[in-house]
């Protein structure tokens, strides 16, 4: 066998290995959206992450600022995008076999409840898609049910499910995940925590995303712009990407517009982070603080500061509020989204590198690196030094690995700096301290960069609970 064999022989390998461990990560995942703008732009980089998640369904659904009485895109506005996939499907698959057939593609598309905003007594094609699944006991693994847009279908398809099959709410309660970007209707606070709420159901009402929102450039330094600006996306997006990226809709010039719904997927993507495991945790889709029952919101850094008892939404929520006081170089806001913006480049490099996969064969693009790591989840007595290993990372292209080890300060429970040995080496050792108290948490964060074009990110967590 000649070297060149051997090289593509053993990526090969490597991608088979990499995709087997990436299956035992993915997450189920409906996506809701008005289909209004920045709904668009996020479809666009979510059918380039098909490959990393179990999608049940797409739906469309209405909103307090879309539906078929007010400003509709229309009930089949997702069809030019479905055949630009189809165009990319092929390349696409050479860099991943998990990247789902066109037509399987298609078949997730659904309508829901659109009528009206709040509208939820029609039962619909997409509510009953959402009622099969969380019916279904074939699979036991949670689903993330995104509101881009309003709530009312997610709830329509809860009120199927205690009308006609009352006795499996207890079960599908706890089978559900909620990830609402605002609440764009008043369906959650109207139905479904009145009905449902005793359920305790995991539920995320996001503000943080106006990080990737239409006033981007009111609030973001120039050092996260430049990821989202007109240079920036026409070169690694928007030309020579494809029939897919060529749909995107930035501005006329170029600059990123607004996805201001793709934290919610971006909170499953398999990256290393879990933070699909607790909102707590942070990652790519933000980090939030448990408010009221199961309940997690942004954390705002406000004294004295109360959380509203119904909607958060663009009427109330802290960031959107802030952003309406026009401070210049509002340096509270910058810190309210920083669990946000703190990833930015990793994020928009990977998306970079997903617009290479739909026109460069595996040879030409490059391919996150795999993380390994010998600890996990550890309960550790103060004082003991612990050694944190990265042995067995390695790398798809055969590219440098660069490592990071850092204490995520804001997930910790433990709020001091603790400072890690050889923190930029493969090894590296941290020593818990002796003032911490017994339960409390201390997160080291595994980050691992190839020097690949564009530069690809990928993470482990250790999550070490203080014992005695």
């Amino acid at each position: 066998m000649n070297i060149k064999s051997f090289l593509l022989f053993l990526s090969l390998l490597l991608l088979s290995f990499s995709l087997s461990v990436r299956a035992t990560e993915r997450q189920r995942v409906i996506v809701t959206t008005d289909a209004e703008i920045d709904d668009e732009c996020s479809l666009v980089r979510f059918l380039l992450y098909l490959n990393d998640f179990d999608v049940e369904a797409i739906i469309s659904s209405s909103s307090q600022y879309h539906a078929h009485d007010h400003k509709w895109a229309g009930d089949y506005w997702y069809l030019p995008y479905v055949d630009a996939y189809t165009k990319v499907y092929p390349n696409l698959v050479k860099h991943d076999t998990n990247y789902p057939s066109p037509d399987k593609v298609r078949n997730l598309f659904y309508l829901g409840n659109v009528d009206t905003q709040n509208e939820m007594e029609k039962v619909t094609p997409g509510s009953q898609r959402i009622v099969e699944v969380l019916l279904d006991k074939s699979d036991s693994r949670p689903v993330w049910l995104q509101a881009w847009g309003g709530i009312n279908t997610i709830a329509r398809a809860l009120k199927t499910i205690e009308e006609e099959y009352p006795d499996e709410m207890e079960r599908v309660a706890q089978k559900m995940r909620l990830y609402l970007i605002w609440e764009q209707d008043e369906t959650y606070q109207q139905y479904i925590r009145p009905h449902w709420g005793r359920f305790n159901i995991l539920t995320i009402v996001c503000d943080q995303f106006i990080t990737y929102f239409y006033h981007w450039k009111k609030y973001l330094l120039p050092e996260h712009q430049h990821y989202l600006d007109s240079v920036w996306m026409n070169e690694h997006i928007l030309k020579g990407h494809g029939a897919l990226c060529s749909l995107y809709k930035a501005h006329e010039n170029g600059d990123f517009r607004s996805e201001g719904d793709s934290p919610a997927f971006f909170h499953t993507i398999p990256n290393g982070l879990r933070s699909h495991e607790n909102p707590g945790w942070g990652g790519w889709g933000g980090r939030f603080v448990k408010v009221r029952e199961n309940t997690w919101m942004d954390p705002v850094n406000e004294i004295g500061y109360q959380y509203p008892e119904g909607r958060w939404y663009t009427g109330n929520a802290w960031g959107r509020s802030r952003l309406k006081m026009e401070i210049p170089n509002d340096r509270d806001l910058l810190l309210y989204l920083k669990p946000m913006w703190r990833w930015i480049d990793a994020l928009q490099n990977d998306f970079a590198a997903r617009a290479d996969w739909c026109v460069n064969d595996y040879a030409h693009a490059n391919h996150q690196p795999i993380v390994k790591c010998n600890l996990k989840d550890v309960c550790v007595k103060k004082g003991k030094k612990i050694r944190l290993s990265a042995k067995g990372t390695s790398d798809p292209d055969g590219n440098k690995l660069i490592y990071r080890w850092w204490v995520y300060t804001e997930a910790s429970s433990y709020k001091k700096q603790i400072s890690i040995k050889n923190s930029n080496q493969k090894t590296a050792s941290i020593r818990i301290p002796e003032d911490a108290n017994r339960g409390d948490q201390i997160h080291v964060i595994l980050e691992v960069k190839d020097n690949g074009t564009p530069q690809l990110t990928r993470y482990s967590r250790v999550v070490i609970t203080v014992d005695r």
